[in-house]
């Protein structure tokens, strides 16, 4: 039996959902794909979770398969993931660029925030969720990194960014008010 003939043996196991043939695969393609990410990332992190997102795709997306070059349709498979994972590093970084400028505006004019200011955003920061607020404290407050605050929340980072890019927009919403 070929190599070809052996792969295709194995993508027909994925199918049936046998484990040991989603684990050949795994085997087969891991540090490829793995190289493949580094070298667009150069994080051994982020490489990391993008090939277990690879092979959780491969799991979801493998009947989609028809025939034709495997590595051809594993590499576009690969290649989509990580424009979603440019599309979502992007619009994590609007949303931290966003809370940014509404901590240096505060800070501004911090010298010369009066007193009336300072209790006003103190009420309408009593108005958020506790979640919310919490989140908008640790951060700006007591200076944790987004990342240590997914650690701390036990939350993936892009949820942490979230809601704190939303509660900064709630914020700025009641601060306008």
């Amino acid at each position: 039996m070929d190599e070809h003939n052996d792969l295709q043996t194995i993508i027909q196991g994925c199918k049936s959902g046998c484990n040991d043939s989603f684990s050949y695969l795994v085997d087969m393609y891991s540090s490829r794909c793995y190289r493949y990410f580094y070298r667009l990332t150069g994080s051994r992190e982020e490489s990391n979770d993008l090939l277990s997102e690879l092979f959780l795709r491969l799991v979801e997306k493998i009947q989609t398969y028809r025939g034709g070059s495997f590595e051809s349709w594993l590499f576009k498979t690969a290649s989509n993931l990580f424009f979603d994972y440019l599309r979502e590093k992007q619009r994590r970084q609007k949303a931290f660029d966003a809370g940014q400028q509404l901590i240096e505006e505060q800070m501004k004019g911090k010298s010369s925030i009066d007193n009336e200011y300072a209790d006003k955003l103190q009420l309408q920061l009593d108005k958020l969720d506790t979640d919310t607020r919490e989140l908008i404290m640790l951060r700006f407050y007591s200076g944790l990194s987004f990342r240590e605050l997914s650690e701390l929340r036990s939350e993936p980072i892009g949820t942490v960014l979230s809601k704190v890019h939303r509660g900064f927009k709630k914020l700025r919403e009641l601060m306008e008010h």
